[in-house]
C-alpha cells in the first residue's frame, strides 16, 4: 500500500443527522491531525494564494460577511471567522442549492501539531439519496489528503489533479474512502442494504470502470 493510500487510516469519520430550519439535515464530520502549528494550518486554509496550491483557486470578498467562490466548485458566504480556530461558510452549488454549511475547527495539540475537524451539514436532495455520506465524504477525504501533502512539503499540484485522480494510487484511495464512509454510515445505524447501495453508487461515481476494462 502506498503512503498516500495508507493515509485513509489517519482520518476519523462520523455520520449523523439533525433538524435545521424545520428540515432533516445530514451531518458529516471528518477529523485528522497534522504535524503543523495551528497558525500554519489556519493560514493554509484562509490565504487565497496558499489555498490554490493544494485545493482550488478562490475569489471573492474573503472576510466575515463576504462571499467567496471556489473555481468550478462551491461558493457562499463567510458566516464565522475566528482565527486561528474556527471558520464557517455556506457551501452552495447552482441556483437553488438548499441548505449546506461547512465548519472547520482547529485545535492545537502541542506547538507543532493541529487537530483539523470539518463538519458538513446539508439537506440532501432526493436524487442524491442512494449515495449516502460518501457522496461528499470522498471529496472531503481527498481535500484532507491534499492539505496534508501540502503541509508536509509534498503537494499534488491541483493543475495535475485530474490526471492524478485517474492513477491506480488515487483509484485505490477513493475506493477505500468510499468503503470507510460506508462503515461510518453503518455505525450511525443505517441498514446494511442501504449502506451497500451507497458504497456501490459512490465507488462507481468516483472510480468508474476504465474503457479498456468495460465488458471484460
Amino acid at each position: 500500500m502506498s503512503d498516500i493510500v495508507d493515509q485513509i487510516n489517519d482520518i476519523h469519520r462520523e455520520v449523523g443527522s439533525r433538524q435545521v430550519a424545520g428540515e432533516q439535515a445530514s451531518t458529516l464530520v471528518t477529523r485528522r491531525t497534522y504535524d503543523a502549528a495551528i497558525e500554519d494550518v489556519w493560514d493554509a486554509c484562509t490565504d487565497p494564494e496558499r489555498i490554490r496550491r493544494w485545493f482550488l483557486p478562490v475569489t471573492g470578498d474573503l472576510k466575515l460577511g463576504g462571499r467567496y467562490q471556489l473555481e468550478g466548485n462551491a461558493g457562499g458566504e463567510i458566516l464565522r471567522c475566528e482565527p486561528p480556530e474556527l471558520l464557517k461558510v455556506s457551501w452552495l452549488f447552482g441556483e437553488n442549492p438548499g441548505f449546506s454549511e461547512v465548519e472547520v475547527r482547529l485545535t492545537p495539540e502541542g506547538d507543532e501539531r493541529t487537530v483539523f475537524e470539518l463538519e458538513h451539514v446539508a439537506v440532501v436532495p432526493p436524487e442524491m439519496g442512494d449515495f449516502g455520506p460518501g457522496a461528499v465524504g470522498v471529496g472531503w477525504d481527498l481535500t484532507l489528503l491534499g492539505l496534508g501533502l501540502y503541509l508536509s512539503g509534498s503537494p499534488i499540484d491541483p493543475r495535475d489533479g485530474a490526471a492524478w485522480q485517474s492513477s491506480d494510487e488515487a483509484r485505490e484511495f477513493m475506493t477505500r474512502s468510499s468503503e470507510a464512509w460506508g462503515a461510518a454510515f453503518a455505525a450511525s445505524g443505517a441498514p446494511a442494504d442501504v449502506v451497500a447501495v451507497a458504497v456501490s453508487a459512490t465507488t462507481a461515481f468516483y472510480v468508474p470502470e476504465r474503457p479498456d476494462t468495460e465488458g471484460a
